[in-house]
Parts: C-alpha cells; sequence; structure tokens
C-alpha cells in the first residue's frame, strides 16, 4: 500500500472510533441501553446494521472462492449459511414472534417460554452458555478470514512465534472492541450504518469496474487439491455463468470441492436444513437486532429492508469472480481472490478498498461480540452469580466479559487455519447441534425446559467431538446428521421422562406470541374472535413463506446475474422476481400491524395435562 492508502485507513479507523465513543453516554444509561438501545432504534437503522453485519471479510472470501471456482452454481452451496435464507422466515413470522416476548436475549425467552422455576433457569443456562460458545467460534472466524485479508497489504512481520495474519486481525479486532466495549449496541449500530455507507461505495466501485471486464469463452480456474496444492482446471462461460442447478457436477475427486459433486443432494440438503433453522428462528446479534425493534410492524420494515440491502452482496461476489477470472494465473488459491484482485488496484482507491472491507469486518465482529456479552451478563451474571448487581457492576460485567469472548477467538485462532472449515464446522456441526430444539419449542407445547436443555447440550457436544475427532476427509452432512440425531434423542427422551411445564406459564407463552403448531388447547381458551384472528395470521404467515423463500432467493440470483450478462437469465428471473413481489406485497405486507392485540386473561383455564 502507497501512503495515501494508509492515510484512507487510519481516517476510516479513526472515523469509526469518534462514531462510537460519541454514543457512550447513551449506552450508560443501564444493560438494555447497552444491550438493546432502549427498543428506540429506527427501524432502518437496525436493517442497515444487520446488513452491514452480515457483510464480513471471511465469509465473502468463502463464496467469492465457491463462485470463483464452481461457478454461479456456487450460490446454491452457500444456501447452507451464506446466502443468510433465513431472512425470508425472520421477515414474515420469526422476527415478530420474537419481539413480542419482550426479552433482551434468546436465554431470556426461555423464561417466558419454559417459566422460572427449575426447568426454565436450567434451558436458560444452558441456551447462555452455548451461545457464548457459538459468540467464541464466530469470532474466531472473523479473526481468521480478516487476518488472512490484512495480512496481505500490512505486511506485518511475525512476532514472538506468532504470524502477521494473527497481529493483523489483532489491529482489527482491538480497534473494533474499543467502541464496541464503550458504546453497546448504540455505538454497533450507528458505526454500522456509517461503515454501510463505506461498503456500499466498495461495491459500486468493483462492481461498475467487472461490468467492463471481458472473459474469455474458455479459461481455467485454481482449486484446492486435498494435498494442500493447488491445481487449474479448464471450463467455459457458458458453464461457469450457467445458474440452472445440476444433479451432479464433474469436480475432480483429488479436489478439496469434488465434496460438491453430489451437487443435487447437497442443494436439496443445504434446502431441508435452512427450512428447519429458519423455522426454529436464530440467535446472537441477528435476533438482537428484533428484541431491539419497536413493534411488529417495524420487524417487518428491518427485515425488508436488510434483506433488500444485502442483496447487493451479490453483484459484488459475482464482480470479484469475474476479476479473478481476468487475472488468470494470478490467482492459485481461491480463497485469496479477493486480497488478490485488491492488489490489482492503484493508488488510493486501494485503501478506500480496503477501509470498506474493514468496515464489512468489524461491523460483523461488533454486533457477535456485543450479543454475546448480553447472554453472560443478562442471564448468568445477574441471575446465578450477583442477582442484587448494582448498575456500575453490569456495566463493568458487560465489558469485560465482551474483552475476555474477544481474548479466546483470538486464542483459537492459532489452533484453526481454513476459513472454510471453522464456518462448516459453525453451520452444518454446531448449528445442527442446536437447531432441533430451537425448532421444537416454538410448535409442540408438551417440550418441556429439561428437554430442551438435553437436546442443547447433548448437540453442542455432538459438535465439540466431531471437531475433535473426524477426519477432514469426511463430509460436512455428516457432521449435521451426526450432531442432529443426537440432539433430536435428547430433546425427546429428556422431555418425556420429565413433567410438563406449567399451564399457566405456556397460556402466557401462547397469548403473548401467538405461534401455529400444536397449540389448540391453549389457543381455545381464548375468545372465538380472537381465535379467528389468529387463525386468519398463521394461515397468512405459511402462505407468505412459501413466497418469501423463493423471493429472496431469485433477487440475491437476479442481483448476481447482472454482472455476468446472461440475458435470458435476466429476463427469466426478473419475471419471476416482479410475480413473487407482488405475492408478497398483497398477502404479507399491506397487513403488517403496529400494535397486535395482545389477550393477557382468557376466561378459560386450560386443563392440566394428565399424560
Amino acid at each position: 500500500m502507497f501512503a495515501i492508502d494508509y492515510a484512507i485507513v487510519v481516517v476510516y479507523l479513526t472515523g469509526m472510533i469518534v462514531v462510537g465513543l460519541l454514543m457512550q453516554r447513551k449506552a450508560e444509561q443501564g444493560i438494555e441501553s447497552y444491550f438493546l438501545g432502549n427498543r428506540n432504534l429506527p427501524w432502518w437503522a437496525l436493517g442497515a446494521s444487520g446488513m452491514s453485519s452480515n457483510l464480513d471479510i471471511s465469509g465473502t472470501m468463502i463464496i467469492v472462492a465457491l463462485v470463483y471456482a464452481i461457478g454461479a452454481k456456487g450460490f446454491y452451496i452457500e444456501i447452507r449459511g451464506g446466502v443468510t435464507l433465513i431472512m425470508a422466515f425472520l421477515m414474515i413470522f420469526m422476527g415478530k414472534w420474537n419481539r413480542r416476548a419482550g426479552v433482551m436475549t434468546m436465554a431470556e425467552w426461555m423464561s417466558v417460554r419454559f417459566g422460572n422455576d427449575s426447568e426454565g433457569r436450567l434451558a436458560r443456562l444452558i441456551t447462555a452458555i452455548t451461545s457464548i460458545i457459538g459468540t467464541i467460534a464466530m469470532v474466531t472466524y472473523f479473526a481468521i478470514g480478516g487476518g488472512k485479508f490484512l495480512d496481505e497489504f500490512l505486511g506485518i512481520p511475525a512476532l514472538f512465534g506468532l504470524p502477521g495474519a494473527f497481529w493483523a486481525a489483532t489491529i482489527l479486532i482491538v480497534l473494533a472492541m474499543i467502541y464496541t466495549v464503550a458504546s453497546g449496541l448504540y455505538g454497533v449500530i450507528w458505526t454500522d450504518v456509517f461503515q454501510g455507507i463505506l461498503i456500499f461505495a466498495a461495491i459500486l466501485y468493483v462492481v461498475v469496474k467487472a461490468l467492463s471486464l471481458n472473459i474469455p469463452e474458455t479459461f481455467s480456474v485454481a482449486m484446492p487439491m486435498k494435498d494442500g496444492t493447488f491445481s487449474a482446471f479448464p471450463t467455459t462461460f457458458a458453464e461457469w455463468s450457467n445458474l440452472l442447478p445440476r444433479w451432479r457436477l464433474n469436480i475432480n475427486p483429488n479436489s478439496d470441492y469434488s465434496m460438491y459433486n453430489f451437487f443435487g443432494v447437497l442443494t436439496m440438503f443445504y434446502i431441508f436444513k435452512t427450512i428447519i433453522e429458519g423455522s426454529g428462528g436464530t440467535g446472537n446479534y441477528m435476533i438482537q437486532r428484533y428484541y431491539a425493534a419497536k413493534n411488529d410492524k417495524e420487524a417487518g420494515y428491518l427485515s425488508l429492508f436488510w434483506t433488500f440491502l444485502l442483496s447487493f452482496r451479490w453483484p459484488f461476489i459475482g464482480a470479484l469472480a469475474v476479476w479473478g477470472i481476468s487475472l488468470g494465473t494470478k490467482i492459485t488459491d481461491p480463497e485469496m481472490v479477493l486480497p488478490v484482485v485488491v492488489n490489482t488496484l492503484p493508488m488510493g482507491v486501494k485503501g478506500f478498498l480496503i477501509a470498506g472491507l474493514m468496515a464489512a469486518a468489524m461491523s460483523t465482529f461488533d454486533s457477535t461480540v456485543n450479543a454475546g456479552a448480553a447472554y453472560w451478563v443478562k442471564d448468568i451474571y445477574q441471575v446465578y452469580i450477583n442477582p442484587e448487581a448494582n448498575h456500575d457492576q453490569l456495566m463493568r460485567h458487560s465489558r469485560w466479559s465482551s474483552i475476555l469472548i474477544v481474548v479466546i477467538g483470538l486464542g483459537l485462532m492459532l489452533i484453526i487455519k481454513n476459513v472454510n472449515d471453522i464456518w462448516a464446522w459453525i453451520t452444518m456441526s454446531m448449528g445442527a447441534g442446536l437447531i432441533i430444539p430451537q425448532l421444537v419449542r416454538w410448535y409442540w407445547w408438551r417440550l418441556n425446559g429439561y428437554g430442551y436443555a438435553i437436546g442443547m447440550g447433548s448437540g453442542m457436544l455432538a459438535a465439540i467431538a466431531w471437531k475433535a475427532f473426524a477426519t477432514p476427509a469426511m463430509p460436512e452432512y455428516y457432521s449435521f446428521l451426526f450432531a442432529s440425531i443426537i440432539s433430536l434423542t435428547g430433546t425427546i427422551v429428556g422431555t418425556l421422562i420429565t413433567k410438563p411445564t406449567d399451564d399457566a406459564v405456556l397460556q402466557d407463552f401462547y397469548n403473548r406470541t401467538r405461534p401455529f403448531g400444536f397449540w389448540k388447547r391453549f389457543k381455545m381458551t381464548l375468545p372465538e374472535k380472537e381465535v379467528k384472528n389468529i387463525d386468519k395470521e398463521n394461515k397468512r404467515d405459511i402462505v407468505s413463506t412459501f413466497i418469501a423463500v423463493p423471493w429472496q432467493i431469485v433477487l440475491f440470483m437476479f442481483m448476481m446475474n447482472i454482472i455476468f450478462k446472461v440475458w435470458n437469465q435476466f429476463f427469466i428471473l426478473l419475471i419471476l422476481l416482479v410475480i413473487l413481489s407482488i405475492g408478497l406485497y398483497f398477502n404479507w405486507f399491506r397487513h403488517l400491524s403496529t400494535k397486535p392485540r395482545i389477550p393477557r386473561n382468557p376466561k378459560v383455564k386450560p386443563k392440566k395435562y394428565k399424560g
């Protein structure tokens, strides 16, 4: 980098810290302010922040690598997590259900669902612990990708036996931690909004530049091999840019990417996994924005805005992949397409784009750490260690828990080296271990806190065991099956051998959230008019979800295809997008409500369960 590039980066970093620190006074009003912004943040800021948080360096490097090496079909592989398809479910019903609970964290949500006795406390504790572990894993993931990217430009030498990538990641994370620790969610949201502007400017530059590039009809792409080397494989532009999915791919069996040869099975598996995950909700920084929303309507607005902004990631991905192909033999490692492309930029532009990508990394990191620290403060320290903690003690633990999470995550970076490796474990193994109890909690009244806690605990242990003992050659869907089956078994057995949750707790939960599923005995205690309104809303949400999922997929593919300039695909996707958008408007958007009626005192009490 040249001096002007460093100057641009320094100005950006200084601006981030200043914006974050300006929010410190608001954040110090209490933990409700520190972690949720007093539920008074505008929906557009929450949505813009969510987009910035989803667009991280590590994930971008992985997705660019897949699209570069496999072509447009790499999009389908990232349905496993990179497409963020869970947004369709959050937009239609999961976001408002969570907002109606009126809690600060997913762990606190367990008290609404299972009560405050032993089962509720156990479920809350297990959720807090698994969420903190997940946060540390995500920090490690960000550190690996961010360090690998920045090390290409900062040129930091190895110090004290630690590689330059570690110190590059440390610089990035420490700077983001300054305003995150100081100003909580206020700092996170408003720095994310500012960073989002910078990210969009970077996307615009890369997209415009890539549109001027001409890709030859035949070319070669680099792929990682199982022995740790990289080899070039020939392809054609017609095949590479084709978005139509195939049942099988023809990737060299000696390549690491040969696991994707069973493409049809994997794609269906990823979609199945996403449907389960979306129907069960999410945690950490994504769900935190819904807890911070003002009401149902704003939860819907922020979801729509978040998804729309996130769609601009895909022309960025496509542009980087096209640019990487145009560089020919300069690309040897697909995961290095992003830094190699940035390294070809002229003076000044390079610094600007690096600042934009640093913004993407820092916005994801700050959101994750802030949400993770909430579990320690709200669900462990305040509940089990010091229930009488005063304002100063809670704020002190909010900040120190953030710092400790970061330190542990950075330490694990020295053990885990591969970005795709840690991402696959987070999405396919750890996620699988938690997905079943998180799904069942919404739809089956009989699930109790003990069954939930046993399912979550056994699933997390299964994921950790898989990471420790499984060989790299084992397909990632094996890890999903292993962790999810163990978690499912633990959930069912734990539930059936223990008594049900108290009916009064379940009735209050249903009155607040009104989910669809096996809740008839609680729904029927409500007035007939209320039951009809609930049924109407539930049916509308189910139909809308079947529209929203393909709408999001088509929107993202349409945006990426603009870069490929394959016009027959362009017009087909455009027509589908218009039709799905019209359906979404009439069946969902126009029905969004600011203050839905929440019945609190049903006239008829449900009978106690005697099974």
